[in-house]
């Protein structure tokens, strides 16, 4: 029996489908409160089971008969206020986890995020080995992820079977208007926009096959980079643009615009009560080049990834329906 956290999310639900299409027995945690994905109703096969990764003992009884555990449940959220009860529920969640595995010799495949992966040099990729300065971190999420990693890591000395995948930007046609998605609703809009920054991107598909295949394997003990390829976000949201066959953002938004902007819309949420449109952490992500070495896991499992392209396409058709 596999188990897998966090399946009503976007890259779980996206693993589940994966794995019930090989007729896998599986059986997914939600909250009480959540809702099965569309992607998963069809699969009668698939055991939900509501625990809350904060309480031991529906988690005890989410891993009767488990023998694999993917780790994709996490709180996601850029607001100040929830930055402390954010680092905590996802660390002692995650330590609950590790803590339960170890005392079964469950394996573990825990997801982490590029958030909690370092900068490099001036022009260097950046790499498995680089690591968050977390006394001079602010992005309460990025703090959590690396936590929680270290909750893996302790476990990993304790004798865990564990390894932690840090996807880079997950997009999918699954994700809708939420997440990644929202950066494709924005140019459809009509954005104007475009900050000079890089990052990595990866198709969803990709990663959950890029977890699978690391669960099935004799890997243990490593850290792996999930990203597929590196783009400037000038790029990103000109073929954005192209794929909605509108015209691409043509205004270069400099750092100085951009603390203007998070500003801005800091005080309008204010006023407003609604979530602001950009936060300082997005802000300043947007115009930082942040470039990926993807070279480990290829050669740890051989994989080919989705050219970005092709899923941007593929994007962009889903939503104009």
């Amino acid at each position: 029996m596999i188990l897998i956290t966090g399946a009503t999310g976007f890259l779980g639900a996206e693993l589940a489908k994966q794995l019930a299409d090989r007729g896998q027995a599986i059986r997914c945690t939600k909250r009480a409160s959540s809702i099965i994905p569309m992607l998963l109703v069809p699969y009668n096969q698939i055991e939900w089971v509501d625990a809350d990764m904060l309480d031991i003992f529906a988690l005890e009884g989410a891993l009767e008969g488990v023998t694999q555990v993917y780790h994709c449940a996490a709180w996601v959220s850029l607001k100040q206020a929830d930055k402390t009860a954010m680092i905590r529920t996802n660390v002692n969640g995650t330590a609950n986890l590790v803590n339960l595995c170890l005392d079964r010799d469950i394996k573990l495949v825990h997801v982490s995020s590029i958030a909690a992966i370092g900068q490099a040099k001036p022009g260097e990729l950046i790499t498995e080995n680089h690591h968050l300065e977390i006394s001079t971190e602010n992005d309460g999420y990025a703090i959590s992820k690396l936590e929680s990693e270290m909750e893996v890591w302790r476990g990993i000395a304790e004798g865990l079977d564990a390894v932690i995948v840090n996807p880079s930007l997950i997009i999918g046609p699954n994700a809708g208007t939420l997440g990644s998605g929202q950066l494709f609703e924005t140019v459809r809009k009509g954005l104007k926009f475009y900050t000079d920054g890089t990052s990595g991107f990866v198709d969803v598909a990709d990663v959950a096959k890029c977890m699978i295949a690391l669960m099935e394997s004799d890997i243990t003990e490593e850290r792996y980079i999930i990203s597929a390829e590196n783009w400037h976000y000038k790029d990103m949201t000109a073929a954005i643009a192209a794929g909605f066959n509108i015209t691409p953002p043509a205004t270069l938004a400099k750092p100085w615009m951009m603390e203007l902007a998070w500003r801005g819309a800091k005080l309008a949420g204010f006023i407003t009560g609604k979530p602001p449109a950009i936060d300082k952490i997005a802000a300043q992500s947007a115009v930082q080049f942040r470039d990926f070495d993807n070279s480990k896991i290829k050669a740890a499992i051989g994989i080919e990834f989705k050219p970005i392209s092709k899923s941007v396409t593929e994007i962009c058709e889903r939503l104009a329906n």
